[in-house]
This record gives structure tokens, C-alpha cells and sequence, in this order.
């Protein structure tokens, strides 16, 4: 069976590493740093100070947190990540549903942080040339972004895969840090043809690496250590004397981000795990297939990084309903709508932070409310990847579908239809059985199509703590290689 993460070193090209690095002056952040910012090193903020969110600088990896001060120049950080409180009003379910926002990180999206996972420990053990090897990226949208600017930022160089249906904005930035972009036929759903891309570069090119987020645990390890953590933190500033973490619900897409889910129910293990996925393509709700619109949440198959047996439940959401509560949540009328059935200033001032796959997390959360019947006690925690504003080419879009005028009676149609309306239909509660069904599709992706070893695929299920256990005990040994190779290089 192969490592989980392989941390062994190549001595030899470990010096060429660091040189590459030691010339561009880049130091590099521990996960501890990510998770604690007060960690980081006074020089490194008065750095910071000066330089903006989104800047191709490679001082910018210090700002892979979820505590990121919500500014676009010179931010620090803030004791708790940026998050939001969904309201009953919007919901309408008891619950408290909070939602952690991945909008102040570089490049908009919490997907830097996972790329970030994947990339330094190919660099620090000398296993990732900056000078001789391209990174390649396949995403169906953020992941590719985040990988190709910590690309950028390391000195290393890239190549970016993503489906061409994907948003216009998403293409337009890539173009200013990418060394090149592939795009591959199709959209969300369309994930065969992004691994296809990959084994034509490995058959053409011998300096390509392919960092698949799907497959690389690094993915799965930053978030159960990073995002895991900030949920915490959150669900401890807001639980009080009566409340309790009930579950935390996301969608698939690569499922690193459920790596969360792991730490909060090693920390609460009366809570649940919830996984959503798009109706129109309900592959872990019924070995579907299709196409749908929910970005960013790329399907038709089962992540290696899934950790299936901590999975509680299964949640397909209508695309429709996802573009409906992001419409409301970013048109103006949609906002006044939302003013007189007294939702906050606050509040309307932080919905631009949910995208479309955020909608579908905020849907996922409601639905489960709905089918445990929560109370004003239960808390129900998720993320929101990236924002609106990974979205304006989307907009304009509904705008032609839909009709150009958005007004009082469309925002009450979206909301009671697409928000209030949602059923506890096209939901399933995991047995052992179902869950196994679900672990037993990752057979024919990676073990027939990408050659991955059937030994390690029955290790995540019948070998449970030696395999996921360890996994989520790696974060220290990582930390210390990159403390070492930053010692080696003697930036600071």
C-alpha cells in the first residue's frame, strides 16, 4: 500500500528546493500558523500590512486562514473566522445554522488552503522541483485557481485543467497566474474528461506532476487540521449553556472539506455528517449521473479523500433552488425583500459571501434541520467556499433565463419556493450497508481508471484507524519538515 502522504526526503533534489526557494525569498506557513495566526511572526505582519488579499506575493501564503481580517488591503486577522448566522426568518427551521466564508482568502476561495496541502509536501521533501516541474491542477473550478497562485507565490511553475462551461470569471483570473490553462469539454459534472487530460499530459510530458485534489490527501488533511479547527472555535463562541453541534453539512465536490466533518465529530461524537450533492446528478444518493449547475462541485464519481464510513447522510439538492436563494441573496430587490421580514443590516450585509455551491451548503443545512427536527438549541454548521463574486457572469445570465426585472414578487416566489419550500425529500440516513455501497463505487474510478492500489482502498474501510486515524495524526510531522526546510533555506 502507498503512504498516505508521502513525507520521505530526496536528499539530493531536497537542495535544489531549496535554493530555487532560498532566491525568490519564500517562506513558507506552517498549518499551526494557519489554524493559530497569533503564531505568526511580527515581521511577517507588518508585511502583510502592505500588501493586498488577492497579490501574487508570496508573503500572501501567511494568509491561508480562515481568520483573515474581511478587507481587501493590509488586513491581519480576527480572534474567529468570518462567519454568518442564518437567520429562522430566511431558513425556516429553528436550527441555528452558521456558515463559515471562504471569500477572504487569496483568490476568494477556501481552495487555496487545500492546494496549498498538496504542493508543500512534494516541495519540502524534495520530491516537487520548482525548476524543472510544471504542477498541474484538474478542478472543476476554485481548486485549480488556488493551485496555480500558490504556485505562483512558491516560485513554482503551472498548468491549469478545468471545464470550459465553467464561469467566465473563473478563466479571466486564471490567465494572470497560470502558466497555462486546459480547458476539457463539459462542466461540473464532467470529471472523466479532466482525469483523461491528465494521463494524455503523463503520456506526453515527463516533468508533469499531477496534484488531483480528488485523490491527494493532503486535501483531506489541511481541512480536518485547518477548517476543522475554525469550526470549532465557532461552535464554541456560540454554543452557550444549552446548545449543542448537531451536524455539519456540506457538498462533495473533492469531499477534502469533509475532513472537517472528521475533527468536529472526533471533538462532538453525537454529531452527524451530512454530504450534499446535486439532484440532477445523484451519484451518492442513487449511482446517478447528469449534468446540473451548482459549481464547483464536480461528480459522477466518488473522491478518494472521502472518508464514506464517518458519513451519516446523503442530501441531493435541487440546482434551481440553489440559483434561486443565491439570486435572492444578491439582488437588490431581493435584499429589500429580505429587510422587511426584518432580517438585519448585518446579515444582508454578508450574504454576497455565499455563492452558488454555498446555496447548496445553506440548503443541505435546512433539509437537515428539517428531517431530525432541530431546535432553537441544535446548531448545524457548513461553509461557503467562495462568493458572489466568483459569480457576476452568472447573474447576468438568470437575468436573460429569467427575465431582466427582479422585484418584490420574484424574491417571495424564490424564497418560499426555493428556501421555505425545500422538502426532506431525496435524502438518505447511512447504514452500514449504504455507506459500503457508497466506498465500493471509488472501485471504478480509481482502481480501474487511475491505477490507484486495491490494497489502500480496503485499508480506508477495514483498516479504519491505521489508515484515517493516522492520516488526521500527520499535520505535526508536516509542520516540522517545512520548519526545517525554512531553516535550511534561512529566509525570514
Amino acid at each position: 500500500m502507498r503512504s498516505l502522504i508521502n513525507l520521505e526526503i530526496n536528499e539530493e533534489q531536497l537542495k535544489k528546493s531549496v535554493q530555487s526557494v532560498k532566491e525568490k525569498n519564500i517562506v513558507i506557513p506552517t498549518l499551526a500558523q494557519m489554524k493559530d495566526p497569533n503564531k505568526i511572526p511580527e515581521s511577517v505582519k507588518e508585511k502583510l500590512k502592505k500588501t493586498g488579499l488577492w497579490d501574487v506575493d508570496p508573503i500572501n501564503l501567511f494568509r491561508i486562514s480562515w481568520k483573515n481580517q474581511p478587507v481587501k488591503e493590509g488586513g491581519l486577522f480576527n480572534p474567529l473566522p468570518n462567519y454568518v448566522e442564518i437567520p429562522s426568518e430566511i431558513s425556516g427551521v429553528k436550527a441555528r445554522i452558521i456558515a463559515m466564508a471562504g471569500k477572504y482568502f487569496p483568490t476568494g476561495a477556501h481552495k487555496v488552503g487545500a492546494s496549498f496541502a498538496c504542493l508543500v509536501p512534494r516541495l519540502v521533501t524534495g520530491q516537487f522541483d520548482p525548476k524543472y516541474h510544471e504542477a498541474v491542477w484538474p478542478s472543476t473550478g476554485n481548486y485549480c485557481r488556488g493551485g496555480a497562485y500558490n504556485s505562483a507565490l512558491l516560485g513554482c511553475k503551472s498548468i491549469a485543467i478545468l471545464p470550459e462551461n465553467m464561469s467566465r470569471e473563473r478563466f479571466e483570473w486564471l490567465k494572470t497566474v497560470a502558466g497555462e490553462i486546459i480547458a476539457t469539454p463539459g462542466s461540473e459534472s464532467n470529471v472523466k474528461e479532466i482525469y483523461d487530460k491528465t494521463w494524455e499530459l503523463r503520456r506526453t510530458r515527463d516533468n508533469v506532476v499531477i496534484f488531483n485534489q480528488f485523490g491527494e490527501l493532503g486535501n483531506h488533511l489541511w481541512h480536518y487540521e485547518v477548517t476543522g479547527n475554525a469550526m470549532h472555535e465557532i461552535i464554541k463562541a456560540e454554543m452557550g449553556e444549552k446548545g449543542k453541534l448537531a451536524g455539519v453539512c456540506l457538498t462533495s465536490g473533492s469531499a477534502g472539506t469533509l475532513g472537517s466533518g472528521d475533527y468536529l465529530k472526533d471533538q462532538y461524537p453525537h454529531a452527524k455528517i451530512a454530504v450534499g450533492e446535486a439532484l440532477q446528478c445523484p451519484t451518492l444518493l442513487d449511482n446517478g449521473f447528469g449534468e446540473h449547475r451548482i459549481e464547483g462541485i464536480g461528480d459522477k464519481h466518488i473522491p478518494w479523500v472521502h472518508n464514506v464510513k464517518n458519513t451519516d447522510m446523503v442530501i441531493a439538492i435541487d440546482d434551481n433552488d440553489s440559483l434561486g436563494l443565491f439570486r435572492l441573496f444578491n439582488e437588490p430587490a431581493g435584499q429589500d425583500y429580505l429587510r422587511e421580514q426584518g432580517i438585519s443590516e448585518e446579515v444582508i450585509a454578508k450574504l454576497s459571501w455565499v455563492g452558488i455551491s454555498g446555496a447548496a451548503n445553506i440548503l443541505s443545512c435546512i433539509k437537515f434541520a428539517k428531517y431530525y427536527e432541530l431546535t432553537e438549541d441544535d446548531i448545524v454548521i457548513t461553509v461557503l467556499t467562495d462568493s458572489a463574486e466568483m459569480y457576476q457572469s452568472r447573474l447576468k445570465e438568470m437575468e436573460e433565463e429569467r427575465g431582466k426585472v427582479y422585484n418584490a414578487v420574484n424574491a417571495a416566489v424564490d424564497h418560499n419556493r426555493n428556501v421555505l419550500g425545500v422538502r426532506t425529500d431525496s435524502m438518505e440516513e447511512l447504514t452500514y450497508l449504504t455507506r459500503k455501497r457508497i466506498h465500493n463505487l471509488k472501485y471504478y474510478t480509481w482502481i480501474e481508471q487511475q491505477e490507484y492500489d486495491l490494497s489502500e482502498l480496503n485499508a480506508q474501510w477495514y483498516d479504519y484507524d491505521n489508515y484515517w486515524g493516522r492520516l488526521h495524526q500527520m499535520a505535526p510531522e508536516l509542520d516540522k519538515l517545512i520548519e526545517q526546510f525554512n531553516a535550511m533555506t534561512g529566509v525570514s
